[in-house]
């Protein structure tokens, strides 16, 4: 159990991130995948949590790549002083510098992989290059019918020395749900591919599909390498399923203010929220600029202490309040709020993306404005 977040004293909205966990998570994953190496994913600064510390932490739990979307967010982590194969699978320019700092570029039609060879060519040296398919998610990735011009157009780059072929990947687009039927179908055409490479001359050394469903449930999609997210940072990969990750974030905030008020009175805009009898209010210094969404209004319970309060009246940009009850329940200014995260009667991020119709994804990644990032946990 997370316990770094002080039950008073906490002087900001503060998004408390467990390394520990984090590298709990990475191991619980590997183990999962024991015949596949462990990319870990950062994109989006790591979910919301820091790329950075992020990557020491999966690094030291077993992963031993990273993966970003962008070419700016791998550049990032070289310069931070990380040194392990970086891949960034969805940039449109700024080839160059990717290739001056050793990251593997994704590739996902011949009019890229083109861009992708003059750029090797004007740096002097060959980028090294996973070509992405698309299996049926239509989304990013080489369409069939661009398939045989991509591969050929690869075999020359190589042969020119201007491009190394080193992996073939795909994206699920039923990761989520572990016996669709449709993961056979993209398994079965991701091999496809990948044999139709080797036939021609191709030697590819990493074939990946896995997100972090697949990688706990499939392995038959693990291939060579898994690229876990959610996993990561303790969310929930398959819904009902409890592989034993922790999570990762504590999104907390300090009590700022106590007031009582009367039966009747109503609090915040509109009064959409109106005391049904005398209580105590609390007011918490986070708003939907933070990641505390608006139509959570009236929808939430923080945890202080051992008690859970409801937060009441519509959610402003900067604030919102939640009911103390009559006696108070026994708060004082000062004491911490714990919105979600790792604490005893805490909702979890996913408790706040189900309320949304959305996925913990959103809610992690939502966290932002003035909440502070403090890092904790053993490595």
């Amino acid at each position: 159990m997370n316990t770094q977040i002080p039950a008073s004293g906490l002087d900001r909205l503060t998004a408390q991130i467990d390394l520990g966990a984090l590298a709990h998570n990475t191991r619980v994953v590997a183990e999962r995948a024991p015949g596949a190496a462990v990319m870990a994913v950062l994109k989006g600064d790591a979910y919301g949590h820091g790329a950075l510390p992020v990557a020491g932490a999966a690094l030291a739990g077993g992963a031993t790549e990273l993966g970003v979307t962008t070419i700016d967010e791998a550049v990032a982590l070289r310069e931070g002083g990380v040194t392990v194969p970086i891949l960034s699978w969805l940039s449109t320019s700024g080839y160059e510098r990717a290739i001056d700092a050793d990251v593997r570029l994704g590739v996902s039609s011949p009019r890229q992989l083109a861009n992708v060879v003059a750029a090797a060519r004007a740096v002097g040296r060959p980028a090294v290059v996973h070509v992405k398919v698309d299996t049926g998610l239509n989304r990013n990735g080489v369409a069939p019918d661009e398939w045989v011009a991509t591969r050929d157009a690869l075999v020359d780059a190589e042969r020119a020395g201007l491009v190394r072929l080193q992996g073939v990947f795909t994206h699920l687009a039923h990761g989520d749900e572990p016996e669709h039927p449709f993961l056979d179908v993209q398994r079965d055409a991701l091999a496809a591919t990948v044999a139709d490479a080797r036939a021609h001359g191709l030697t590819p050394e990493l074939v990946h599909a896995a997100n972090s469903a697949a990688a706990l449930t499939r392995p038959d999609l693990h291939f060579d390498l898994v690229r876990p997210g959610i996993a990561l940072y303790g969310g929930v990969p398959v819904p009902g399923r409890d592989f034993g990750l922790r999570p990762v974030m504590t999104f907390a905030a300090p009590v700022i203010l106590i007031k009582r008020i009367r039966k009747g009175d109503g609090v915040s805009y509109g009064h959409r929220w109106v005391a049904p009898r005398d209580t105590v209010v609390g007011l918490i210094p986070a708003g939907y600029a933070d990641g505390v969404w608006r139509p959570l209004s009236g929808r939430i319970e923080v945890a202080i202490g051992s008690r859970r309060f409801p937060q009441v009246g519509r959610v402003c940009m900067d604030q919102c309040v939640i009911d103390l009850g009559p006696d108070g329940g026994g708060v004082a200014e000062g004491d911490t709020a714990i919105l979600f995260g790792d604490a005893p009667g805490a909702d979890r991020a996913a408790d706040w993306a189900e309320k949304l119709g959305t996925i913990d994804y959103e809610v992690l990644t939502g966290v932002r404005g003035r909440a502070v990032r403090m890092y904790t946990g053993e490595l």
